[in-house]
């Protein structure tokens, strides 16, 4: 494992632990989950290091392994980045489903898809190049495909089966958000591999 796998995992860890702190307190969560929140830029960055060493010396032998590991957890910053957006604008607009729900899930997830193509062009795929547009375009068109997986998943919890086990409507938006999320991965890590980054 490379000195720049930790320095990712760690940026991830914490960036992760930010925003775990904001959108725990706009959707006004118990108060034991808000004081553990407090610890999460802490705790987050140190699970992801532990992760990723541990994912390296397992996958020595398969490197894949290695690049899904890390490709986990960008999906992962992914994830928080677009229940982070989300939530902002639920907060902003106050509208929690409906259209205006996946009006907003669209934004929150290209935004994360923009994300995305940095750290896995540079990180996870380890390619040395400049970005170059037609490269985007293929990574966007895979990411279109893992929007409309993303949108159908969330929309269909939040819209269709509703909020469950008497949770709030936001936080059932935010079940809608994170099924999405695991929708989305494997396709996401395959179509960049093998179509976008493939060497």
């Amino acid at each position: 494992m490379k000195k720049k796998d930790l320095i990712a995992a760690t940026i991830i860890g914490v960036s992760c632990g930010i925003i775990f702190i904001l959108v725990s307190r706009v959707l006004e969560l118990p108060d034991i989950v808000l004081k553990v929140s407090r610890f999460s830029p802490i705790i987050l960055p140190l699970l992801s290091i532990l992760g990723i060493y541990f994912v390296s010396i397992a996958s020595e032998k398969f490197p894949t392994i290695f690049q899904m590991a890390k490709s986990f957890l960008v999906g992962i910053l992914n994830t928080f980045i677009d229940l982070g957006i989300l939530n902002l604008l639920m907060w902003v607009f106050t509208f929690v489903a409906g259209w205006q729900y996946t009006v907003f899930k669209g934004i929150s997830f290209t935004t994360s898809i923009i994300n995305s193509y940095f750290w896995s062009k540079f990180w996870v795929f380890e390619e040395k190049e400049k970005p170059k547009t037609k490269q985007f375009g293929k990574f966007y068109t895979v990411a279109l495909v893992g929007l409309l997986i993303h949108l159908i998943t969330a929309s269909f919890v939040v819209n269709i089966i509703g909020p469950q086990f008497g949770l709030d409507t936001k936080l059932w938006a935010n079940i809608g958000g994170i099924a999405a999320a695991f929708a989305g991965f494997l396709w996401n890590f395959f179509g960049y591999k093998l179509l976008v980054f493939k060497k």
